[in-house]
């Protein structure tokens, strides 16, 4: 009786699991159709008419400018899931003190050209950046990178850096490690970011998912409330243009599970690193927590950090007024030491 009833309950389990993985698939399935029936306009249709697009060697960048065109150059350089509408406040705040201050859409987010290679790695993104920089004739300048974007732009500044005159680094995730130290991601993780079809759908139920936009930006902001509806609608615009999901899901192991350590990765570029740094960070960051900023400023010699309490993750967007002055009296200081 015992060895029925035994069968009996591993054959219903057995048969909860199959409906269950059969239900998930097709939940994932529809969102990924969902992503396809939403992704109807071409970039160059969809994209804001302020901005303009720029070489930058295998992609054209798109990007969006405030201040005089002749003023010393500050480029923001947005994180996971923004472009370079997210920076407007911060892009005005610097024009109207007399910057030339240029907000880009680092693929595959906003409206820039996506590769057709795939290749988002650091270097690869460092390399368009540096490119672009050098289509628009410009020979230095300081740049802001939050968030994941802080590893392209510290890749530019070690890569290029006779561009860079200063780095404004705002709660970025760099994964800075000892040349010592052995990374390793595990197995199923890289099995199943390797599974396109799984992958896409994921991303097509949650990060190009306009109904979970909020969500996600709430997730990384400390007070809930600063998702505002402008704002929350700033960040979905993008997601109309077509193979949004498809070339985010293509960027997604290079978050998750990059093959190789980039430049910005290794302690010692830093320790070595000459260019004027300061880290702007949310005491609150629960994503990349200050420890994180402390540990980059011990690394690069003259380098401080400015906290802002009872800010998380996205101080731009949770605490602007702050923000830009810390920003501001940073971008004086450099034009300082710089003369």
């Amino acid at each position: 009786m015992l060895k029925i009833i035994c069968h009996r309950v591993f054959r219903g389990m057995l048969i909860l699991s199959v409906v269950a993985v059969v239900l998930t698939a097709m939940t994932l399935t529809y969102f990924h159709w969902q992503a396809q029936n939403r992704e109807t306009q071409l970039a160059s249709e969809a994209a804001p008419k302020s901005g303009r697009w720029v070489n930058a060697g295998d992609v054209q960048i798109f990007i969006q400018e405030a201040g005089p065109a002749d003023g010393p150059v500050v480029l923001f350089i947005h994180g996971t899931g923004a472009w370079s509408e997210t920076w407007r406040q911060s892009m005005k705040a610097a024009g109207d003190i007399g910057y030339h201050a240029i907000a880009l859409d680092l693929p595959p987010f906003g409206y820039s050209q996506r590769p057709d290679s795939g290749d988002y790695s650091k270097a690869a993104q460092a390399r368009r950046i540096i490119a672009m920089l050098d289509a628009m004739q410009i020979k230095t300048a300081i740049l802001v990178g939050h968030s994941f974007g802080g590893g392209p732009t510290a890749e530019t500044a070690l890569l290029a850096p006779y561009l860079v005159r200063g780095l404004i680094l705002v709660d970025v995730a760099l994964s800075i490690q000892d040349d010592d130290t052995q990374t390793s991601q595990s197995a199923v993780m890289n099995g199943l970011l390797h599974i396109s079809p799984l992958r896409n759908s994921i991303v097509a139920a949650f990060l190009t998912n306009p109904n979970f936009t909020r969500n996600l930006l709430q997730a990384f902001i400390d007070d809930p409330a600063a998702a505002t509806d402008e704002r929350v609608a700033i960040y979905q615009r993008p997601l109309s243009v077509k193979g949004s999901t498809e070339a985010i899901s293509a960027w997604l192991p290079h978050l998750l599970a990059p093959p190789d350590r980039s430049l910005s990765e290794t302690a010692d570029a830093y320790r070595t690193m000459q260019i004027p740094l300061v880290a702007i960070w949310g005491e609150r960051d629960m994503i990349t927590p200050v420890v994180q900023g402390q540990k980059l400023t011990s690394l690069v010699k003259g380098s401080h950090m400015v906290t802002l309490p009872e800010v998380g993750h996205i101080p731009q967007l949770e605490s602007t007024v702050r923000f830009n002055d810390a920003l501001l009296k940073t971008l004086q200081e450099f034009d300082k030491e710089n003369k």
